[in-house]
């Protein structure tokens, strides 16, 4: 449908014309290339015929958009380098704005609950579904205030290596910084809520 296109120029060019949020961007001259041309270009990119950062695969969306989100995301890059789990095998791989919202919606994920600073990347994560999703289910992207505690693990991936690796006894062990962890330690839910308020989350 001409909805994306392979773009050859370099990430400082593009990322120069997309200009700043009170004057609109200028189209990549790449932007209107034929579909078929493109996805002839996108098989390469996907064969390995293209070193890294030579070309990109972006959404053709709205160069004049208050949001700079907006302004012809990168989809796809070429990063040649050993994957953890594919190896060799793919050399072409999504960038996060594009895979999130599609994630959810194969995992059956109903609210995708972010941190405030992915409340301007909502109508990146929407367009995308509303382009790829015909159906009556979608997922849904909420916002959130991040709470930091001094000397507190809160990253999720770092909780998850202590389950994982059985240094706790799973997520509601009464040394996780999780919801179920400050119940089995004797929390109430009112004096979770009453310290929420209190912090400002």
């Amino acid at each position: 449908d001409g909805k994306a296109y392979v773009d050859d120029q370099s990430a400082d060019l593009i990322s120069e014309q997309r200009g700043v949020p009170t004057r609109p961007g200028i189209d990549s001259p790449f932007r209107n290339r034929s579909v078929e041309e493109n996805l002839g270009l996108f098989e390469r990119m996907k064969a390995g015929e293209f070193p890294n950062g030579t070309h990109v695969l972006r959404a053709k969306i709205d160069m004049a958009s208050p949001n700079m989100h907006m302004r012809d995301p990168v989809l796809y890059r070429i990063m040649h380098s050993k994957h953890h789990r594919t190896g060799d095998k793919w050399c072409i791989y999504p960038m996060y704005d594009f895979a999130h919202g599609q994630s959810d919606y194969l995992e059956g994920i109903t609210h995708s609950i972010c941190t405030l600073e992915f409340e301007i990347h909502r109508p990146l994560y929407d367009w995308f579904l509303d382009q790829l999703i015909d159906t009556d289910y979608r997922p849904r992207q909420h916002e959130f205030a991040r709470l930091n505690l001094s000397y507190t693990v809160m990253s999720k991936r770092k909780l998850l290596e202590l389950v994982t690796e059985k240094y706790v006894s799973g997520w509601d062990d009464p040394r996780m910084p999780t919801i179920s962890g400050l119940r089995r330690r004797g929390y109430t839910p009112e004096a979770i809520r009453n310290f929420a308020d209190r912090v400002g989350v």
